[in-house]
């Protein structure tokens, strides 16, 4: 889920900040430029930390910025299938619980929540199983499986993220002591 990398890459350096401090430049430049954006390969570049200018730069012909390649660490955050994280109910809505993992969005589909019928109750923000009774409202935290990942790049907001409760061992913590307590 979270993972600290070593990436590689080319930013380009305006003329106007030729007279400051370079390296500061660059770590600034590194910064504003990929925290907060996506990548396939390492998902949501969180922090970038560690810049180091690789090499010299170059001019292209008609820009007077340079072109510098570096080296930095990042902290990133990549769901991944059928990984288990803890996730946070974030919001109820007719087809489901949006819930928050880490700094993305996901969606517990209804039909995911629990092996039981639900009644969603948008206007109190609450999910119940028509069976069981087990209630699932926004602020709790509930463990879920990772079971579908699309990342946007263009926009990490709209990444769909689908997460299912329905297998064993998942849910919420009261529901696993309440199935405990069922089977003695």
């Amino acid at each position: 889920m979270y993972y600290e990398t070593t990436i590689e890459n080319t930013i380009r350096i305006p003329p106007t900040h030729l007279s400051h401090d370079l390296e500061e430049v660059v770590a600034k430049i590194v910064q504003e430029t990929f925290e907060g954006t996506m990548d396939k390969e390492y998902g949501l570049i969180l922090v970038t930390k560690n810049v180091k200018r690789k090499g010299e730069g170059y001019i292209l012909h008609g820009d007077g910025g340079i072109y510098q390649k570096v080296t930095f660490n990042a902290i990133t955050f990549k769901p991944e299938l059928h990984e288990v994280v803890d996730a946070i109910v974030s919001d109820i809505v007719e087809f489901g619980a949006f819930c928050h993992i880490g700094p993305l969005d996901a969606l517990l589909h209804k039909s995911q929540i629990m092996n039981d019928r639900v009644i969603i109750d948008v206007d109190n923000k609450r999910i119940e199983g028509k069976d069981t009774k087990h209630v699932l409202r926004v602020g709790d935290k509930i463990r879920v499986r990772i079971v579908t990942v699309s990342l946007n790049e263009m926009n990490p907001r709209e990444s769909k993220i689908g997460l299912t409760a329905r297998q064993p061992g998942l849910g919420k913590e009261e529901w696993q002591k309440q199935k405990k307590e069922e089977k003695k």
